[in-house]
């Protein structure tokens, strides 16, 4: 998802991305989690380039395949419906442990991931303060935020 917040101070505006998962509890709260370590593993991906091989000339080192559209990796953003509030702490609970899973890496410090119920998110809008950090989901954040974690 792309989203241009509104111009501030005479600028256009900045852009922020997300990629937005809709979850309709259609799979069990650890599969939910187990996600975290696809986008993970996109996040740090760099192509090799078959055939490649080194020479005396400059080449031009891989980078993400994720940089080619992003500047940043965008948010993660998860949309949570089709159960209840019992539910919903659940799915919360399961991709906070599916993010300290992945601690060793600079993944979760790295890439805000935010939890929403749909059921918030619908009387109150997308832009209000209704996400739940995944590594603090005491915290009630608008996703426009940095939502990045402290280190």
């Amino acid at each position: 998802m792309y989203y241009r917040r509104g111009p501030a101070d005479g600028d256009n505006g900045v852009m922020l991305r997300a990629f937005v998962e809709v979850d309709r509890a259609t799979m069990g709260p650890e599969r939910l989690a187990a996600k975290l370590t696809a986008y993970e593993r996109l996040h740090r991906y760099v192509p090799i380039v078959p055939g490649r091989r080194s020479t005396a000339t400059f080449q031009e080192p891989a980078v993400e395949e994720w940089r080619r559209r992003y500047p940043l990796f965008p948010r993660l953003l998860f949309v949570l419906d089709s159960t209840g509030p019992v539910g919903v702490e659940n799915r919360i609970r399961a991709l906070r442990a599916g993010a300290g899973l992945l601690a060793s890496s600079r993944f979760p410090y790295d890439v805000p991931l935010l939890a929403a119920p749909l059921a918030d998110l619908l009387p109150h809008g997308p832009s209000a303060p209704v996400w739940r950090p995944v590594h603090d989901p005491a915290q009630r954040v608008p996703w426009t935020g940095s939502g990045h974690r402290q280190t």
